[in-house]
């Protein structure tokens, strides 16, 4: 497409919106901007001509404040006060220091539109550019009201303290990973922007849904905002919640109707592991005995388990490691001593055991040994004597519902 053609023909440049729908009301609550541009009779993306690098940054200006005016008056025709993401290059926004893009808002804003429905979108990319002089230009945008949003956020993890800096009020996340990446993995990137989004106080939005698998996803992991194909296209009208696809309420009481059986279930093994627990418990003599005791668990949990131990409350092992190798459990002295205190939630767990007398089952993770994927049942033998039983992944995935995350 010859960019001179586009910029020659603005009125054949039009706006399409995306609805973008909140998890709390199940509502379309903003539009994200689109460009359209008619062609032979065809409405064409305008992607292509944004992102050729050979198009000269003031024509991408142009016919992006061509297309802001469009949207801001359909808007305000519209009257339904929702939000209006807008995506803009960082190169762009510095040209004239900023002031080009926040003029034309100013000229809505004095026709009723407020400036707290706008948030503009910027690419984690755009860090790489002068990032600096981009920081102060958003914070001086946040200063009306205006909300940030860092799009592709994860994409490059030498970028968060940059996200940290700049505290976006929004981290957009693009669910096709979840098609090119191993699922553990996007889920360990998921994970660690949802501990950011919390940090900073961000909100975290999924686009490119496509299938109820990816809207499940977005709703398990924090999601605040869904937007996608799956839920509605791009369109020239700005659509109503009756036009959605897909029955948000309905999809989501699914996910929770499913989720509520996952825990219950989970709750259920927990239960039973500790009834066996309990019974086994007046056989605890104390820790120059803990070898004798763990010898007394092989067949309760030869099916679930491939390793137990015990630890004192400061984290020590006061047992060997009592470890299936094959078929049969064996006594591994040399791990009696070793400190485990520094694992993440070591200590809290064994505050909450040690006030509850009751056991805990822990999340999924990676064992060290194996790099397996397992999960741990901690329970209290005593004030000061704490059992760990390891539960294997083939148990795991015998019993996949052991594996939510």
């Amino acid at each position: 497409m010859d960019p001179l053609l586009v910029l020659e023909n603005l009125q054949n440049v039009k706006p399409v919106f995306q609805p973008i729908v909140s998890a709390v009301k199940h509502t379309i609550i903003g539009y994200e901007v689109r460009g359209r541009f008619k062609h032979n009779g065809e409405w064409l993306s305008l992607g292509h001509f944004f992102q050729n690098p050979d198009v000269p940054d003031e024509f991408k200006v142009e016919v992006d404040t061509h297309l802001l005016k469009l949207a801001m008056a359909e808007m305000l025709d519209n009257g339904n006060g929702c939000k209006l993401f807008l995506y803009r290059d960082a190169k762009q926004l510095l040209l004239n220091g900023g002031e080009e893009f926040i003029s034309t808002l100013q000229e809505f804003e004095a026709k009723g539109f407020s400036l707290k429905r706008i948030v503009l979108e910027i690419t984690e990319h755009a860090f790489e550019e002068d990032f600096e002089s981009l920081n102060h230009l958003l914070l001086y945008y946040k200063t009306y009201g205006i909300q940030i949003a860092v799009d592709h956020v994860g994409a490059k993890s030498s970028n968060i303290d940059r996200i940290r800096q700049l505290k976006p009020d929004i981290l957009k996340i693009d669910t096709t990973v979840i098609r090119t990446n191993r699922p553990d993995v996007f889920q360990d990137i998921v994970y660690s922007l949802s501990l950011l989004a919390r940090r900073i106080g961000a909100k975290l939005s999924y686009e490119h849904i496509e299938d109820d698998y990816q809207l499940q996803f977005a709703w398990k992991h924090g999601g605040h905002y869904y937007q996608g194909y799956y839920l509605a296209k791009p369109d020239f009208n700005l659509l109503s919640n009756n036009s959605l696809q897909v029955n948000i309420g309905e999809s989501i009481q699914n996910f929770i109707d499913m989720e509520k059986s996952l825990l219950a279930k989970c709750l259920d093994f927990s239960i039973a592991c500790e009834d066996i627990l309990k019974k086994a418990a007046p056989g605890w003599s104390g820790p120059e005995y803990a070898d004798d005791f763990l010898k007394l668990l092989e067949g309760p949990f030869d099916r679930e388990s491939f390793r137990m131990y015990i630890c004192n409350s400061n984290g020590q092992q006061i047992s060997s490691n009592y470890q299936k190798r094959g078929d049969y459990w064996q006594i591994e002295a040399e791990h009696k001593g070793s400190h485990w205190a520094f694992r993440p939630y070591f200590l809290e767990n064994i505050m909450r055991m040690k006030k509850w007398s009751k056991g805990i089952l822990s999340d999924t993770y990676s064992d060290i040994e194996t790099g397996d994927i397992v999960r741990t049942f901690s329970y209290p033998l005593s004030a000061d004597s704490f059992l760990f039983i390891d539960i294997s992944s083939g148990f795991l995935y015998d019993n996949d519902y052991l594996l939510r995350q």
